[in-house]
């Protein structure tokens, strides 16, 4: 071991303590401090430095980019083939959208002509059978009138002759005398038209 001073050895403090490590270890490099920034080896570290830089672009060059290159490019092309399948059913549908659209107008516009068609039958049909209604009511109120105005002149004839009958009967009977068949129709005729 080293000498003592004062009965301590070197490195040692009166207490039996070690020294800063710091002094320790540059006595022990000689002064010179640490490596990595030491004067003397930068040339050879910023060479091995160049050296990593460049080992690490050739591969990430190539081999990383590559299949990162070829991921993204698989990406973009499903990417592309989804879109497109999008963009081709998306077309699909707005042509069935319109061809439907197109049918339903067809149909509306069919309705609407069998609706204006029936509507027409009906009211063409409606309008024979009012006519026909029309001209049996008229045939048979010509018919009764008719029958009225026969029966009213067979009544009428009757009437006649039993009012002649009649009133040559109180004729007689208020004068005792029979009038004439003449005189009692004139009477008769003239007393009818008078309520006529």
């Amino acid at each position: 071991m080293a000498e003592s001073h004062g009965g301590a050895k070197v490195g040692e403090t009166k207490g039996g303590e070690a020294k800063g490590t710091a002094s320790a270890h540059t006595e022990a490099d000689g002064g010179h401090g640490f490596p990595p920034f030491s004067k003397e080896t930068f040339p050879s570290q910023i060479v091995s430095l160049v050296i990593a830089f460049v080992a690490l672009y050739v591969i990430v060059s190539r081999v990383a980019l590559p299949k990162v290159g070829g991921v993204i490019d698989a990406r973009q092309k499903s990417i592309d083939g989804d879109l497109a399948e999008a963009q081709r059913l998306k077309d699909e549908s707005e042509a069935a959208m319109k061809a439907y659209e197109s049918e339903l107008a067809t149909a509306r516009s069919r309705a609407q002509a069998i609706g204006a068609e029936t509507r027409e039958k009906l009211a063409a049909s409606s309008d024979a059978e009012r006519k026909a209604l029309e001209d049996s009511l008229a045939a048979k109120l010509a018919a009764a009138e008719k029958s009225i105005a026969t029966t009213r002149a067979t009544a009428m004839s009757n009437v006649r002759g039993i009012a002649a009958d009649a009133a040559s009967a109180i004729v007689q009977q208020l004068t005792g005398k029979a009038p004439t068949a003449k005189t009692v129709q004139a009477a008769v005729d003239a007393s009818l038209k008078g309520t006529a």
